[in-house]
C-alpha cells in the first residue's frame, strides 16, 4: 500500500513540477468546473432530451449519472474513505477549494465517462469521440488540480465505462414510440 501511495503521490508531484503552467493553469480549471456536480453532464442529458433524435442519448446519460452517484458518491466514496492528496503528500498544492468528500473513486472522472459512454452508442461517431476526449480530459484535470490521486481517477475512468455501458444498455428498454430508432 506504501508503494502505491509513493506512486501516486509522485506522479503528482511531477504534474505539479512539470505541466502546470501559467497559461494551461485556467484552462484546466475551467476543465475541472465542467465536471463539478456532473452540471455539464446534467445539462447536456436534458437538452438531448428535448429532441426525438437525440433523447435515447439523453435517457442514457440521465441514467448513467444516476448509477455515478449512486456507485461512486454515495457507496465507495463513504466506505474507503481515501484521504485527499493534498492532505497527504508533502509539497503538493491543491488549485481548487478542498472537495468535501473522499478521494476514491474520482466523482469528476467517473460520471463524466459514464455519461460519455452511455451516450456513445446513441450519436454520431464524431460526437461520441468528442465527448470521450472531454471526459478525459476533466478526468486528467483532477490530477492536474491536485485533487485526485491517479488511482482514483484510473478507478473512476473504469466504473463509469462500466455504469456507462449498463447505462446505455438500460435506455435500449426506452419505448421506441419516444424515440426515433437508433
Amino acid at each position: 500500500m506504501e508503494t502505491i501511495l509513493q506512486w501516486d503521490g509522485g506522479i503528482l508531484l511531477w504534474i505539479q513540477e512539470t505541466l502546470r503552467t501559467d497559461w494551461l493553469t485556467p484552462v484546466m480549471k475551467a476543465v475541472t468546473f465542467l465536471g463539478d456536480s456532473g452540471w455539464f453532464w446534467i445539462v447536456l442529458a436534458l437538452a438531448l432530451c428535448c429532441f426525438r433524435p437525440t433523447r435515447r442519448a439523453g435517457v442514457a446519460a440521465a441514467i448513467a449519472l444516476l448509477l455515478s452517484l449512486l456507485v461512486n458518491n454515495i457507496c465507495l466514496k463513504p466506505l474507503i474513505d481515501r484521504i485527499r492528496p493534498y492532505e497527504l503528500v508533502e509539497g503538493l498544492i491543491c488549485l481548487v477549494s478542498p472537495p468535501g468528500d473522499a478521494s476514491f473513486p474520482s466523482g469528476h472522472a467517473g460520471a463524466s465517462f459514464a455519461a460519455a459512454a452511455a451516450m456513445f452508442p446513441y450519436l454520431r461517431r464524431r460526437w461520441g469521440v468528442c465527448l470521450l476526449v472531454l471526459a478525459g480530459l476533466i478526468a486528467l484535470s483532477r490530477l492536474y488540480v491536485g485533487v485526485h490521486f491517479p488511482t482514483d481517477v484510473a478507478a473512476g475512468v473504469l466504473i463509469g465505462l462500466l455504469l456507462g455501458f449498463i447505462a446505455s444498455r438500460l435506455a435500449r428498454r426506452f419505448p421506441d414510440r419516444w424515440c426515433e430508432r437508433s
